[in-house]
C-alpha cells in the first residue's frame, strides 16, 4: 500500500502553508497526487441562523455580507495556491487521473467549492488514502477544528496531522504508541507503508497508557509477522501527563513522525478532562498519524 491519493482541506492561514509542505514532502515519498479542497461558507445556511425580528432585507444583507466576505476568502486560498506551487519545485497541475497518471512525479490540483466545511471533508476524504490537515493553531482551541476531527470521526481515513513549522524530513524515524486499543491497532494497521520506509522504528507503550488489550510484545510480534523489526520501548507520564511523557520519548528518539489511534475515551471526556490525543495534538511539533 502506498499512500497515492492526498487530501489537503484549506483555510490560507500559516498553519495551512505548514500542512501544504508537510503534504508535498510526503507525495515525494511515494510519487502521490495531491489534491487542495476549499470549501467556502454558502451564503445560504446563514439565513435559517438567523433567527426571527429579522426583515427579509435584514437577512438579504447578511446572506451578502457573508457571500462577499467568503469569495474573498476563496480567492486568499486560491492565492496562497498559486503561490506555493510556483515555489515547490517540480510539481505538475493535474485536475484528472488521466492527466495525473501521465505526469512524471508529484501531481497538484485545486478546488473551492460551497458547503459545511466539516461535512464537505469529511465526505470527500472517504475517496483519498491521506488527509493532511494544518495543525490547531495556537490561539484555537484543538475542538474547534473542524476538518481534522471530520475526518477523523466521520471519514473512515487517516489523517496526518502538520506541525506549525514545516518538517525538515518525515518518516525516516517513526514511533508508534500502542496500548492495546482497536484505534491503536487501526494506527498501527495504516502506518505500516511508514514503518516499511523508515531507517529505525519504535513502539512506545506505558503502564499509565495500556488499556484492555493486547501488550507490547504482542504488537511487535505482529509488525514481525510483517516484515517490520522495531523496538518497544517504554515511557514514563511527566507531573502525571502521559500525552507529554509519549512526547518526550519520541523527542528522545529523534523520532520525526508519531502514529497513534486517536480518542480511546470519548471525545467529550477529553475535551473536559483532558487525554493523551489532545496532549499531542495542540502540543506536537513533529508530524502525527493519526486514525480512530
Amino acid at each position: 500500500m502506498a499512500f497515492r491519493r492526498i487530501l489537503v482541506p484549506l483555510t490560507g492561514t500559516a498553519a495551512g502553508e505548514a500542512a501544504l509542505a508537510t503534504a508535498l514532502m510526503t507525495a515525494r515519498i511515494w510519487n502521490s497526487h495531491i489534491h487542495c479542497l476549499h470549501v467556502r461558507v454558502d451564503a445560504r445556511d446563514v439565513a435559517p441562523l438567523a433567527g426571527e425580528g429579522l426583515s427579509g432585507a435584514m437577512i438579504e444583507e447578511m446572506m451578502a455580507a457573508t457571500e462577499r466576505e467568503s469569495g474573498e476568502r476563496a480567492g486568499r486560498v486560491r492565492a496562497l495556491f498559486e503561490r506555493f506551487v510556483a515555489h515547490a519545485g517540480p510539481i505538475t497541475l493535474a485536475d484528472s487521473a488521466e492527466t495525473a497518471n501521465k505526469a512524471d512525479g508529484v501531481t497538484i490540483s485545486f478546488e473551492s467549492i460551497p458547503g459545511r466545511e466539516e461535512d464537505v471533508v469529511a465526505q470527500q476524504a472517504r475517496l483519498y488514502d491521506l488527509a493532511v490537515v494544518p495543525h490547531p493553531e495556537a490561539d484555537s482551541d484543538v475542538s474547534s477544528s473542524d476538518a481534522l476531527h471530520a475526518v477523523l470521526f466521520d471519514s473512515g481515513r487517516p489523517v496526518l496531522i502538520a506541525p506549525l513549522t514545516p518538517p525538515a524530513t518525515i518518516g525516516n524515524r517513526v514511533c508508534c504508541a500502542w496500548n492495546g486499543t482497536a484505534e491503536s491497532a487501526s494506527a498501527i494497521d495504516v502506518s505500516l507503508p511508514w514503518l516499511h520506509h523508515a531507517q529505525a522504528r519504535q513502539v512506545l507503550y506505558s503502564e499509565d497508557y495500556q488499556r484492555r488489550g493486547p501488550k507490547v510484545e504482542g504488537i511487535l510480534a505482529y509488525l514481525h509477522w510483517h516484515g517490520v523489526d522495531a523496538e518497544g520501548k517504554q515511557f514514563k507520564p511527566i507531573s502525571k501527563d502521559v500525552g507529554a511523557g509519549l512526547l518526550a520519548a519520541a523527542r528522545d528518539f529523534e523520532a520525526d513522525l508519531i502514529c497513534m489511534g486517536a480518542y480511546s475515551h470519548s471525545r467529550l471526556r477529553q475535551l473536559i478532562l483532558g487525554g493523551v490525543t489532545r496532549h499531542v495534538l495542540e502540543n506536537a511539533d513533529i508530524p502525527v498519524l493519526m486514525r480512530r
